[in-house]
């Protein structure tokens, strides 16, 4: 194995541990959320510094792989698309923490409602996220292609939660600033999967070479990298 192939497979093995650390973060904020547990929420928002941390350090990785090994075609595509998703990932940590923060508030106020809604929406982007790293790791198309699908069902959701709150509120207007954190935090969740969906979109792009957005410029992001790593040499 060569020296940016074994830089490649560390790179990668970054991605699994911060995609690991942002999927507990989803997972034990939405239980903390529902089980009214404060202090497994304040366990979520003491380890964000750990997801950004490593958010930074998978960065920094790419850039010096960029500037100094120069990689080519797909490499090039690999360690650009790491990136990205490094940048998407500590998006929906930040989104977890969110979460935690709303619950820790409602855990402390009266009881509106059984959650139904949100905890389908959670059970959806936590499988949209699992699944987006695991078609990075395994360069899997088609299972991009359903994570994408997915996306879908958790907007639905979105809308019917919505409505829902707004019933209620209307109907009883002093629950509103209750009703308003359910809100929230609902979309927190329906951002969370469009992170996944855009991770699974560049995931095509890496393995097809095919933009499925246009968003995603190579050759703009490789002239970025190497001119943010010369600055950083100053």
């Amino acid at each position: 194995m060569g020296i940016l192939d074994n830089e490649l497979r560390k790179l990668k093995e970054k991605i699994l541990i911060l995609g690991c650390l942002v999927e507990e973060g989803i997972r034990k904020s939405v239980k903390a959320l529902i089980d009214r547990e404060i202090d497994l929420a304040k366990q979520v928002i003491s380890r964000d510094n750990l997801i950004n941390g490593l958010e930074v350090e998978i960065n920094e990785d790419c850039i010096k792989l960029i500037a100094l090994r120069q990689p080519m075609a797909k490499d090039l595509r690999f360690i650009t698309t790491a990136m990205k998703i490094s940048t998407d990932l500590e998006r929906m940590g930040d989104f977890a923490v969110n979460i935690a923060e709303r619950a820790i508030e409602l855990a402390q106020e009266p009881f509106l409602k059984p959650f139904v809604n949100i905890p389908k929406m959670a059970e959806i982007a936590e499988s949209m996220v699992e699944d987006a790293i695991d078609a990075f790791v395994k360069e899997d198309v088609d299972l991009c292609y359903d994570v994408i699908k997915r996306d879908d069902q958790v907007d639905e959701l979105l809308k019917t939660n919505h409505n829902e709150l707004i019933g209620l509120m209307i109907k009883n207007p002093d629950i509103i600033s209750l009703a308003l954190k359910r809100m929230f935090i609902a979309k927190y969740l329906e951002r969370i999967a469009d992170h996944a969906t855009n991770i699974a979109e560049m995931v095509i792009y890496m393995v097809e070479g095919k933009m499925i957005r246009g968003s995603f410029v190579t050759e703009e992001i490789h002239k970025l990298c190497l001119e943010d790593f010369m600055s950083r040499q100053k």
